[in-house]
């Protein structure tokens, strides 16, 4: 298993950087499968503590169903326009994909159940300091990071 503390010793400025996008903003977005293999997205908050990105489901709700059937998932940070007068001022943003491994019921007030990501990829997407092309960054387990510039 891959956890974000993996990515942290490895990458650490790559992680605080994608670590800044993916807690800007309190909501993402969550991909899961459903029974017939289409994709569901669903609004999500996450927890990255103790070195593990984790996360949670309310009760009954189709998003942990489909992760006890089939635990892989993509994650995406909140999307946010570039600023039109300087687009190198864009934060970017982050994704992440892997599997989901259930925990048991989340604890305190909220019920459902708790989630901690085995992460498989993690992307940061952002504009170059010129803001005229697009910087794609991948980080994979075993494999290290690898960049990409497009116009």
């Amino acid at each position: 298993m891959t956890s974000w503390s993996d990515v942290e010793q490895a990458e650490p400025d790559f992680a605080a950087r994608a670590r800044r996008i993916l807690t800007a903003y309190r909501h993402l977005t969550l991909a899961t499968l459903r029974a017939d293999g289409s994709p569901r997205i669903s609004g999500i908050e996450i927890d990255i503590t103790d070195g593990e990105l984790t996360f949670g489901s309310m009760p009954n709700a189709r998003k942990g169903a489909d992760l006890l059937r089939d635990p892989r998932f993509a994650l995406h940070s909140a999307t946010v326009d570039p600023p039109g007068d300087a687009p190198a001022g864009w934060p970017g943003e982050a994704k992440i994909a892997g599997l989901a491994r259930c925990t048991g019921a989340l604890e305190g007030a909220t019920e459902g159940l708790a989630f901690t990501a085995d992460l498989h990829e993690v992307v940061l997407t952002h504009l170059n300091e010129a803001g005229d092309r697009l910087v794609i960054e991948f980080w994979h387990p075993g494999k290290g990071l690898r960049t990409v510039e497009r116009e």
